[in-house]
This record gives C-alpha cells, structure tokens and sequence, in this order.
C-alpha cells in the first residue's frame, strides 16, 4: 500500500462570481486555507452571524437536480461541482464563503473554480490525507439505477459509467471510465457541463425556475443536438456524471480510493454511497462528530 500524500489548502484566497440556476441570484464563492483536518466547509457569509455548513452526506437535502446540504438552518445548494473542483485537484482543507445559498452555475461545469483554484496553487500542510480503502463491495440502488464501489486494483479512484439516455436520440448511450486524479480531472472532466432536455428546461422554466439560465449557460438537447452551443467532447454528458460522482464522494471529507461502476445513478445514490463508505471505513458522520468539528 503506498503511502498517503500530505493534506493540502489553498494557498490564498481566491473567488469565483456568478449566478445561480436555481435561484437566478448573483452570488460570490471565495476559497479560502483552512487548518490540517479542518475538511471543507461552506461558510454562509450573507448570515447574521455567519454560519458554517460542513460537508458530509447526512447534511444532504433530497432535492432534484443538485446536492445540497443544510445544517442548523443554514443551507448551501448545488454544491457538487465545488466539491468536485476540490476533490479533482487534492485540496483537502477549505473553508468556502458564499454570499448566498446556491453556488454559481457559470457555464455548467467545474472549469471556472478549477481555473480560480489553479491561479493561486497549493500548499501542502505536512499531515497525511484521509483516505477510504475498501475492505468489500458496496452497491446501492436497483436494477434500472445503481452505483457500487469495490476495493481498488491500482490504488486509485477510478470511476466508469454508464449513461443509458437512448430514449433522446441526440444524448442516446455514452460510458466512459476514468482514473481521476488531477491531470486527468482538469483535461477530461472540469470542462464538462451539465445537461438538459429540451422539455425538461422548458418545464423548469414555466414553473419559475432558471429564468436566467441561456443555452449557454449549459447543455440543452434538442432532438438534433445541443441548442446553440457545440459539445466540448463527443461523451461530454457521461463525462460530466463522473464530475457529479466525483463532486458527490468529496461528501466523505476524505481521498476515497476505490473503483466505482455506475449505472444511471443520480445525486441521491451518490450521497447514499458515500455515507456508507464511511461507515464501513468507521468514519463517524453524526451530529455529535459535527458539533465538535464546528467548535474545535
């Protein structure tokens, strides 16, 4: 078993500014360093006083679309690509300070904080990384939707998925699999975006939600394809369900190393993992753990 690289934090702060999908409202994201074992947490600083969310699975809220969490009241929505922009590039320590509750959408992927977190760089912090190895397969889900994770083979986290959207002949079947590490996660999964049908945006839109949301702003699929935008790869869509998996297992608070298969797997199968990642790996994730992580 090799041994686990140093815990990293941002070298200075840095921030990120758009709006969010959801919301439609203008929001700032600033990543600032955070001590050795202080994990990622997200920092409400639109609150009086500020109040801080931390980032594990039993904070999760069962919402369509996005992974929120919320912890005393506060809540932060649409946390994933942070998350995954964290994880991808092995910055473990982070307190995230947002001035509203939804993360900017930018242009539906991981790309513009990967971008913010690279201009300033890392530091290492001299303690070790917590990482999950598995002892035995988890799988969750059922038979038309599920996502396991089994001991790894190369001592990494690898991901393959399968995207099974043959009803949409423009989106139709993609798979990939990937090892993920940071080369790999700026080149082939940051720049990925999210993705919509036609009609599913539509009828977001009648009900209020993502008024400010363009075609640019993310991928639409009309039945010949992505309206008025161009794929950035052929599989962007599956590439970009990786980024959700990736952005979804940073839930743990720890460097997971395993091999992960999924099938048509969404936000809440990812969450449900994670929790049960840490609670074979004997990883307390309760209130009272929270409580004294807040306060230490």
């Amino acid at each position: 078993m090799s041994v686990p690289r140093c815990q990293r934090t941002v070298r200075q702060p840095v921030a990120v500014e758009g709006f969010g999908y959801f919301s439609g409202r203008d929001v700032r994201v600033e990543f600032r360093p955070a001590a050795p074992g202080a994990g990622v947490t997200f920092v409400r600083g639109d609150l009086s006083p500020a109040a801080r969310v931390p980032v594990t699975p039993v904070l999760r809220l069962d919402v369509p679309r996005r992974t929120s969490l919320e912890w005393h009241g506060a809540r932060v929505e649409m946390v994933e690509h942070v998350l995954a922009a964290l994880a991808g590039l092995q910055i473990d320590n982070c307190d995230v300070w947002v001035s509203a509750a939804e993360m900017p959408g930018c242009d539906g992927s991981a790309l513009a904080f990967v971008e913010a977190l690279d201009s300033v760089g890392t530091v290492d912090q001299g303690a070790p990384v917590r990482q999950i190895r598995l002892k035995r397969r988890i799988r969750v889900g059922d038979e038309q939707n599920w996502i396991e994770a089994a001991p790894s083979r190369d001592g990494l986290l690898s991901v393959a998925f399968d995207l099974d959207f043959s009803a949409h002949a423009a989106i139709g079947r993609q798979t990939i699999r990937l090892n993920v590490h940071p080369t790999t996660f700026r080149a082939e999964l940051a720049p990925c975006r999210t993705f919509l049908e036609e009609e599913v945006a539509r009828a977001m839109v009648a009900h209020g939600v993502g008024r400010r949301v363009t075609p640019q702003n993310l991928l639409i699929f009309g039945p010949q394809g992505p309206i008025q935008n161009t794929l950035r790869f052929d599989n962007e869509c599956v590439r970009h369900k990786v980024l959700d998996v990736v952005g979804d297992l940073a839930l743990t608070g720890c460097e997971v190393v395993a091999d992960v298969v999924a099938f048509r797997s969404g936000h809440r199968l990812h969450a449900e993992l994670a929790k049960q990642l840490m609670e074979q790996a004997g990883i307390p994730c309760g209130d009272i753990t929270l409580e004294r992580r807040l306060s230490a």
